[in-house]
């Protein structure tokens, strides 16, 4: 079925939304780009925890795209990850995470953006940006108003959540290593900036030596799993620019960081 009629088939957009919705879903989908929108009666309750509503997507991967087309219907698909814990951008880091609690692995490769797709909601002709993801605010601004929708209230999705993406290692964020010291500890680093003394860390990964974005948001993940296995006593990472998608990376560390308050405050 072409995308517009499999998205009429699970949701409701409301009549004054539709134009824009379509807008939106020509140009992100398929991609990393959700959707939540009215559910339809034919979407099990178990699907949406018993909301009312549905958070649609359409993969971009050919892999999956084939699955679902010869399934022939939608597919319910949670998270490959225990809840709260750091998202997986291999098939390997799904093993590690699930091994025993599922029964197969598909391993499509790594995965392209590194981090999860942009979630909105369309209406009356705004959009409000749920979770920061792969498609950006900028990138979202050139169709309609955009609001960043605060986590200070009731939570729609996970990734609203203020603690969620988070290593084992407690996490320190900072906005410049150069400046941070501490001793008789194993600290692994999470750099955004150029690294001038590795001799002070017990590990270091750089997100990008040429500070893309894209890269830096491919590699961010993998990264933290890397930093997480070897049995630090804390990993620093340090902030990344607040811009296009930059916005998600920063968001995943400042959550991944925030049950790790006290570490950072008693070693700044």
């Amino acid at each position: 079925l072409p995308e517009g009629e499999w998205l009429e088939r699970v949701a409701q957009p409301l009549r004054q939304d539709r134009q824009l919705l379509a807008q939106l879903t020509e140009r992100f989908w398929p991609g990393p780009f959700t959707v939540v929108l009215p559910k339809r009666q034919v979407i099990p309750d178990l699907v949406t925890a018993g909301l009312n509503t549905v958070a649609v997507r359409i993969s971009a991967h050919p892999i999956f795209a084939e699955v679902v087309r010869t399934f022939g219907k939608p597919l319910a698909a949670p998270s490959a990850n225990r809840f709260g814990r750091l998202s997986p951008t291999t098939a390997q880091h799904v093993h590690d995470e699930l091994n025993g609690r599922i029964p197969l692995i598909i391993d499509g490769g790594p995965t392209e953006h590194g981090i999860e797709s942009t979630i909105v909601i369309v209406r009356d002709g705004k959009i409000d940006i749920l979770r920061r993801g792969s498609i950006s605010y900028e990138q979202l601004a050139e169709f309609a108003e955009v609001n960043v929708v605060s986590t200070t209230g009731k939570i729609s999705v996970p990734g609203q959540l203020k603690s969620h993406y988070a290593p084992n290692t407690p996490l320190c964020l900072v906005d410049n290593a150069a400046n941070f010291a501490s001793e008789n500890l194993r600290v692994g680093l999470l750099a955004w900036n150029p690294v001038t003394d590795q001799n002070r860390f017990a590990a270091t990964r750089l997100l990008s030596e040429r500070r893309d974005y894209r890269e830096a948001a491919a590699n961010l993940f993998r990264y933290l799993r890397e930093l997480d296995a070897l049995d630090l006593d804390l990993i620093v990472a340090e902030r990344v620019p607040a811009q296009r998608i930059g916005a998600a990376i920063l968001d995943r560390l400042e959550r991944a960081a925030h049950d790790s308050g006290q570490t950072r405050d008693r070693l700044e």
